[in-house]
């Protein structure tokens, strides 16, 4: 998933191109996901007008193994999965969403997370990497007099979620459409068939696995990666 246009980074290019470790921030993912040997395809979704660019500076430098296409990006995230489903080839039965903003995933983590679906076997839907909250956290109000807490609920039953979320790919397409019919809105492709009647699992993955938000996440992210490399 590579269709957002990068506002709160403020690059008027957008950051999925911008240097990190040596290379476009976008390459590091595609990499990971070359690498893993679930993976079979790789469909790239994104806006027509970066596409060429994409592809000089962050897909051809790297010689690929796995064949790529590209799908186009729509105007919310569910439109842009809808897309990228269309692109996915009829043998994959199995399907990875991840966001090119974290280059910091890495290729057993997504072999884990596939195999867990696997394992799981048709009963279950999705498996979604994240990890338990360790932060606390505060339901608020905002009002005349700034941001208000009101609640402090129990993070034991909290997670943060990451991707890749992996899904059967006919159960993430039958979400989407019920969620299209519904006129429904969901924050990530989990919620979409957790609205449809799925069942989604969480896989606890790596917590480097970071996404690039605002300018002073890279800093981060590159130490972490040249500390792989």
């Amino acid at each position: 998933m590579a269709g957002g246009v990068g506002r709160r980074f403020g690059n008027p290019g957008g950051k999925l191109l911008v240097p990190c470790a040596g290379r476009p921030l976008m390459s590091w993912a595609l990499a990971a996901f070359d690498a893993a040997a679930s993976v079979g395809h790789i469909v790239v979704v994104c806006r027509p007008e970066v596409r060429d660019e994409m592809l000089a500076r962050a897909i051809e430098p790297l010689h690929l193994a796995t064949p790529l296409t590209f799908a186009d990006a729509g105007a919310e995230r569910q439109d842009s999965t809808i897309s990228g489903l269309a692109a996915v080839p009829a043998a994959c039965d199995v399907v990875a969403v991840h966001d090119a903003a974290r280059p910091l995933v890495e290729p057993a983590t997504i072999d884990a997370a596939v195999a867990e679906l696997r394992a799981a076997g048709p009963e279950v839907a999705g498996v979604v990497c994240g990890q338990p909250a360790i932060d606390t956290l505060k339901l608020v109000e905002v009002g005349e007099r700034g941001t208000r807490f009101t609640d402090t609920p129990d993070r034991a039953r909290y997670w943060t979620v990451q991707t890749p979320q992996v899904f059967w790919t006919a159960e993430l397409r039958r979400a989407c459409e019920e969620a299209r019919a519904a006129g429904y809105l969901g924050t990530d492709d989990a919620s979409l068939v957790e609205h449809a009647g799925g069942t989604v699992l969480g896989f606890e993955a790596p917590r480097t696995n970071i996404k690039v938000t605002v300018p002073e996440d890279l800093p981060l992210v590159e130490a972490l990666l040249r500390e792989r490399r």
